[in-house]
């Protein structure tokens, strides 16, 4: 949720901010087309669940080895499980299906629109105000996320409905993970340590992911191919367990504002990789609407940090 900036960072902590900056938004741009990988032999919700198995066991080692107690009590735990079964359960099942049926950087222009729900439901819980530049960007924001969609409805090489039920699936993983952006701000979760709210809201996640796997796809399976295993380590280490403590970071030392700003970086470093690995092919469409999507997150970011 983007709350109000931070002072200006000195100079002499502008080289620390820099690294974990660059290193969350270059590994958090990576994950999508990772993602993409994942989805073969194993059904998706097995992938899931196996991810944040592995994310939910390092965080939890992490934590104690940093000193953070991982008893957080009933209330707590009752929170972690909700936090886990939107972010670990609902949002990543809707992405995992969305990367099906849409190339990995337009799921991650998607999701660069995050800012918009969590501003809209943070204003229903809280009441935080949203201004007419805020409005006005994620309008911009949305009129090429719909150009975006529409080349790859032109573009598809499977039948064009599969196009708009990935659309389907990126809004509703984008809805889930705005939800649980939001139960962030709750009094409940500035009470609780969260590296300890994070390893049990990933291993609760990862026994709903589970249960859900083994009913609607039956008995684990698992790709025993070196990429496959290299990409769930991949996502549940590099894409779980280090970034979200450098994230945190980030907004403690420059502030949520200028944090979120990988929100814009994300994407576009998504869509290089998603051109080079998976033939993403611009169009008259494609590059103005990946364009106003970009330059209406911005519109909206600097607006929303006023």
């Amino acid at each position: 949720m983007i709350v109000a900036d931070a002072p200006s960072v000195p100079a002499d902590t502008a080289k620390a901010v820099l690294i974990p900056f660059a290193l969350v938004t270059l590994i958090w741009s990576s994950t999508w087309i990772v993602i993409r990988d994942q989805l073969g032999s194993v059904p998706p919700s097995w992938s899931v669940c196996y991810r944040f198995l592995l994310a939910g066991i390092a965080m939890a080692i992490f934590a104690r080895v940093r000193g953070v107690p991982l008893r957080i009590g009933g209330a707590g735990m009752l929170f972690a499980g909700l936090l886990g079964t939107a972010q670990f359960v609902l949002n990543f099942n809707f992405v995992y299906r969305a990367e099906q049926y849409l190339t990995s950087g337009v799921v991650a222009v998607v999701y660069a629109m995050l800012l918009i729900p969590n501003s809209l439901l943070a204003f229903l819980a809280f009441r935080q105000p949203v201004t007419r530049g805020f409005i006005v960007g994620s309008a911009i924001a949305t009129a090429g996320i719909i150009m975006m969609l529409v080349h790859e409805y032109r573009a598809a090489d499977v039948v064009p409905d599969a196009i708009l039920l990935g659309a389907a699936f990126s809004i509703l993983g984008l809805l889930s993970a705005s939800a649980a952006n939001v139960m962030q701000g709750t009094e409940i979760a500035r009470r609780l340590p969260m590296m300890a709210v994070l390893a049990w809201a990933m291993l609760i996640g990862a026994a709903i992911d589970a249960v859900f796997a083994w009913v609607t796809a039956g008995p684990p399976v698992i790709e025993w191919r070196l990429g496959y295993l290299a990409g769930i380590a991949y996502l549940g280490i590099a894409g779980s367990v280090v970034t979200f403590p450098l994230y945190f970071r980030l907004i403690q030392t420059i502030g949520a504002g200028r944090a979120a700003y990988t929100s814009v970086l994300i994407p576009v470093i998504a869509m290089l990789i998603s051109t080079l690995l998976e033939g993403y092919r611009w169009t008259g469409f494609a590059a103005p609407g990946a364009l106003l999507a970009i330059a209406g997150m911005v519109v909206a970011l600097r607006s929303k940090m006023a």
